[in-house]
């Protein structure tokens, strides 16, 4: 069946479902629907390890009794099953107490265009292809370097998804969206010193990812590169956040931001609308319409219209991050960020990544981080570390068991530079982040 027809079909039983619901009595209602089919193949010392194919669907529905909500949701389309999920929502809507600030969001915030983001190349879903990618990108890693002695394991996995939301206000949307990933991580060993590291390329199109020898020869060489690591002297040092770590940190601000904790009252940047939190050279942007980014889409989870945004307008907060719910515990309105970001663009200043070795001079090239250390309330930061010394812009060294420290409104403000080469895995697209001063304990 054609994935035009699919998503139809599927709007259809989204119609359904939303006037049973008012039939039954809910006075607002909306559903959402996704399906996935994939393929997962793993491999470990050149030999498949697991071969899983997926084929799920579920549709959930909420339903809103004046100011009382209940949901349900059912991996069975049938309708008798649909119309018992619906009645189940209605009769938990019943019991529950009122909230003022529940139901569906305004009906003139809905999506009402729906551009092609080109979010969906479909391929064949080959086994023995899949098979093939894993083992030969174990197989790159392991012939590398000799001191490469053992293997977590690769991987490939190819999905294929569809998403459909529509509510009582009209909208009933849907769009297909494709996703291809290849990883590797492998186990050097020195003498008596171990080390693993891994390497991984995700894309929308099957023809963009990486290939097998390039993810394989890179978690190689990152394994191979951190043999010999030393613990190092506490000291106060600039350190930079490695690209790929970097969305993570700038993850922290999302949370910061986002109005469920703001409501909570659960957050450092609470009541900091316009403030200086950045340098006043960056600024981030929000992108939603991108095509073929891995976080685009018209419309957030609430079928809200998503738009362009400045997030950071010259290092000012620019906005806050609204859902439904939360806007209206703080007597706004949405801004459509129901279910997370859509492709933040985070400022650069150009640097290469030896620029930027050679700007922080003496310090920490952090490329890998442990712990959950994050306290989004008062900002304090602490989580374990592992990366690179460095001297005089030159990497001396790998380093292992340190815990870098501080506090998000000084990391923040503290930003020096960040790199022009970006790492767009992810819903943040973003370069190595150089910090001006951080608490790095070892010895």
């Amino acid at each position: 069946m054609q994935i035009d027809q699919q998503i139809a079909d599927i709007q259809t039983i989204v119609d359904d479902v939303l006037k049973m619901a008012r039939d039954k009595g809910a006075t607002q209602a909306e559903a959402s629907m996704s399906k996935i089919e994939g393929i997962a193949v793993s491999s470990r010392l050149r030999e498949v390890e697991n071969v899983e194919f997926t084929n799920d669907g579920g549709l959930g529905i909420s339903v809103y009794v004046g100011k009382r909500k209940g949901s349900a949701s059912t991996a069975d389309l049938s309708k008798s099953a649909l119309a018992k999920t619906v009645e189940k929502a209605v009769d938990i809507a019943r019991y529950t107490s009122e909230d003022p600030c529940s139901g569906l969001a305004d009906a003139e915030l809905m999506a009402t265009e729906f551009p092609d983001l080109d979010l969906y190349h479909p391929t064949e879903l080959d086994t023995e292809k899949a098979i093939a990618m894993a083992i030969e990108t174990e197989a790159a890693a392991l012939d590398f370097d000799p001191r490469i002695t053992n293997s977590d394991g690769a991987s490939y996995n190819a999905n294929f998804g569809m998403r459909v939301y529509g509510n009582t206000h009209g909208i009933n949307a849907g769009y297909p969206s494709s996703r291809y990933s290849l990883s590797c991580m492998v186990i050097g060993s020195d003498n008596d010193d171990m080390q693993r590291d891994y390497a991984y390329s995700v894309d929308r199109q099957p023809g963009l990812l990486s290939s097998p020898q390039a993810v394989g020869q890179e978690a190689a060489e990152n394994t191979v590169s951190r043999l010999g690591a030393r613990k190092i002297d506490t000291a106060n040092v600039p350190i930079i956040m490695h690209r790929d770590l970097a969305g993570s940190f700038f993850g922290h601000y999302v949370a910061a931001i986002s109005g469920g904790n703001l409501y909570r009252r659960s957050s450092f940047l609470l009541d900091k609308l316009g403030a200086q939190v950045f340098p006043e050279w960056l600024s981030i942007e929000e992108k939603p319409h991108m095509k073929a980014a891995l976080a685009s889409s018209s419309f957030d989870n609430e079928g809200v219209a998503t738009s362009d945004m400045t997030i950071v307008d010259e290092g000012r907060l620019a906005t806050y991050l609204y859902t439904t719910y939360s806007a209206r515990k703080l007597q706004t309105r949405t801004n459509g960020h129901a279910g997370g970001i859509h492709n933040w663009i985070i400022g650069n200043t150009g640097h290469s990544d030896t620029d930027l070795l050679s700007e922080m001079g003496t310090g920490l090239l952090v490329t890998e981080l442990m712990g959950q250390g994050v306290n989004i309330v008062t900002g304090d930061y602490s989580r374990g570390a592992a990366g690179y010394w460095v001297e005089n812009g030159v990497i001396q060294y790998p380093v292992h068991e340190v815990t870098i420290a501080g506090n998000l409104k000084d990391m923040f403000s503290g930003i020096r530079a960040i790199g022009a080469q970006q790492d767009v895995r992810g819903s943040v697209h973003t370069g190595s982040v150089l910090i001006d001063n951080m608490r790095v304990a070892g010895n």
